[in-house]
């Protein structure tokens, strides 16, 4: 098979039989009958599933992947290049934001600059100015966490050979960040720009964005708690010279209240110290954590497909 579309659905209802159309005739248009369109319930609320159900009836192209609950954007994408079975890959968003006809695109400079991603970068965020800004420090934030530098405000849409799918497809993370993922992949990958429409109300709340980003710089990053550690020993070196203070103003100055300078010396040290100590055991238990949590980051409750003569 020469070409996979994979997309997630999540309140998708409205868009799916539009982008089946448009997908499915760029599609054919760049490989003719030989493509797959892998379409991912990510626990959908609406009739998505439903939609996409009757659209594998009418069209032995569509495969639909039906998850046992949301998971998640990132983990559903990841599930959907896992069922892809092609020597490309295109995953894209099915709210029509991204145009599937930037397949032809994508192909064209993959095929003159013979790299193995091509992927979808926006001219200027969408949204308003707190979306735009926000995006842009979530950006230098996580550089400064991780020391990776993302391409700025990349999109979803990526057409992907098949050895950099498969490479991507060996992390082993249970808590998945794409854009983190795909850019420790390696290989030649190659920005081109395109337009992104808001055709939808986004689903990433403030809270979600958050939560993204402690997920992102977490799972790429052991620089909080390394950070931990170093704000105690600073704290503790605070508290050696405070002690100093304290000793010469009651040797030489005047006289506290007497146990006040030994309570607060000792509440400063200690204080310092245990967050140093907590900082320690929390690096080692960061990569244990990380280890020995082999929980599946999703589960697949039914396939649907049509049979094939």
């Amino acid at each position: 098979m020469k070409l996979s579309i994979v997309a997630t659905l999540y309140k998708s209802a409205p868009y799916i039989t539009e982008f089946h159309q448009r997908a499915s005739a760029v599609a054919r248009q760049l490989v003719s009958e030989d493509y797959e369109i892998v379409l991912v319930n990510d626990g959908s609320p609406d009739n998505s599933l439903n939609l996409a159900v009757q659209l594998t009836e009418s069209d032995s192209h569509v495969v639909v992947i039906d998850l046992s609950r949301n998971f998640g954007h990132h983990k559903a994408m990841m599930t959907g290049l896992a069922h892809a079975k092609a020597e490309r890959v295109l995953l894209i968003d099915s709210d029509l934001e991204e145009e599937p006809e930037c397949l032809i695109a994508f192909a064209e400079q993959m095929q003159s600059q013979r790299c193995d991603v091509v992927y979808g970068v926006q001219e200027q965020r969408k949204g308003g100015w707190f979306e735009r800004w926000s995006g842009q420090w979530f950006y230098r934030l996580f550089k400064v966490f991780t020391g990776l530098a993302l391409p700025e405000n990349i999109v979803t849409a990526r057409l992907m050979t098949r050895r950099y799918v498969d490479a991507l497809l060996r992390h082993g993370e249970r808590e998945v960040f794409m854009a983190g993922l795909w850019h420790i992949t390696g290989f030649d990958q190659r920005p081109q720009y395109i337009k992104k429409h808001s055709t939808s109300e986004t689903t990433y709340t403030f809270r979600r964005k958050m939560s993204l980003l402690v997920n992102s710089v977490t799972s790429f990053s052991n620089a909080p708690l390394v950070g931990i550690f170093y704000i105690g020993v600073s704290i503790s070196l605070v508290a050696l010279f405070y002690i100093g203070y304290l000793a010469i103003q009651w040797t030489y100055l005047a006289k506290p209240l007497s146990g006040w300078t030994s309570v607060m010396a000792s509440i400063w040290l200690l204080g310092g110290m245990v967050i140093s100590f907590i900082g320690v055991v929390g690096i080692y238990l960061s990569k244990i954590f990380s280890e020995t949590k082999q929980r599946p980051y999703t589960i697949v409750r039914q396939i649907y497909a049509k049979q094939q003569n």
